[in-house]
């Protein structure tokens, strides 16, 4: 014997789920409204953000482009109304810098994620050094380099000088930039090729670097706009020429910030050769970022 229950009809005469009430309404009516407000103030505060670097892009090119479309900027020296001296001293000295900084920070960065396990003496040790490099003023290592050559070994200025205290200056963000983006490669590539019964040098050489490679091209950039700008070494460590020496190891080597720097001196006559160098370096910057992005784009791994 079955008992039948009776159940209430629907207002439409029709049985089906209850429409959502009012409070579900008001609740994503309040949503909405929290995520357009907060999407507003992160657009308000980008645009706060690119107020000064909109401003300094167009103050740099307004008071700069004069001097720097002169031909003669680029192909003469000092000497001869250009600044073709200072801008091969930048690059030479930055360079350096570079070819010595990225692989020694490449190669700690390597060590502290693939080979430590953070317990170490040698760990611990290199990155307390690491965290402390990263806050040394420009000018602290400059005078310890100065301290050093000089007033130690007694051996003259010179534009590798400057290189080594660039080199201080950079390794700590090459370090700190390379580590963080291999600690994001996904552990499954590695134990991927180790099972594939390839040794863990090349796992890196061949995965894990590749992997990271944009992150790491972008670290590097970093450092080298960091310290291409540098005058505290320019002026501690090497002398100034009006002269186009492309030997960073014999006698004075004229720079951009060193350029700056005279010619600020000079009063208001030299304050648009001071824009022209600044936007130079802004220039040489931003061609250095463009081809470091294209080198890690051809050697990325290629996406299927």
């Amino acid at each position: 014997m079955t008992l039948g229950i009776d159940t209430p009809a629907s207002p439409s005469g029709s049985s089906g789920t209850q429409p959502p009430t009012s409070s579900f309404k008001q609740l994503a009516a309040r949503r909405r409204m929290v995520n357009s407000g907060a999407r507003a103030a992160v657009v308000l505060a980008v645009g706060i953000a690119m107020i000064p670097l909109v401003w300094l892009l167009a103050t740099l090119v307004v008071k700069g482009i004069g001097p720097i479309t002169d031909p003669d900027w680029w192909l003469r020296s000092e000497r001869y109304g250009g600044a073709a001296n200072a801008v091969v001293g930048t690059l030479v000295q930055t360079a350096l810098a570079t070819v010595i900084s990225v692989p020694l920070g490449i190669l700690v960065a390597v060590y502290l994620v693939e080979y430590s396990d953070g317990r170490s003496v040698l760990s611990r040790a290199t990155t307390f050094m690491v965290d402390i490099l990263s806050g040394v003023p420009s000018i602290v290592a400059a005078l310890f380099v100065y301290a050093v050559w000089r007033t130690t070994l007694g051996l003259p200025r010179m534009g590798f000088l400057v290189a080594v205290a660039l080199v201080l200056l950079m390794m700590p963000l090459v370090v700190r930039s390379t580590e963080e983006m291999l600690k994001i490669v996904p552990q499954d590539l590695r134990e991927a090729s180790y099972a594939l019964g390839v040794p863990k040098w090349k796992t890196i050489l061949r995965v894990v670097l590749p992997t990271a490679l944009s992150g790491i091209v972008t670290g590097v950039m970093l450092a080298i706009a960091r310290v291409m700008g540098e005058s505290a070494p320019v002026l501690i460590l090497v002398g100034s020429t009006k002269a186009m020496n492309w030997n960073p190891f014999d006698g004075n080597q004229e720079s951009l910030p060193l350029m700056m720097v005279q010619q600020y001196g000079q009063g208001p006559s030299g304050f648009d050769r001071v824009w022209g160098a600044a936007l130079s370096l802004v220039i040489l910057v931003a061609i250095a970022y463009v081809g470091a992005r294209v080198v890690s784009t051809v050697f990325a791994p290629k996406k299927s």
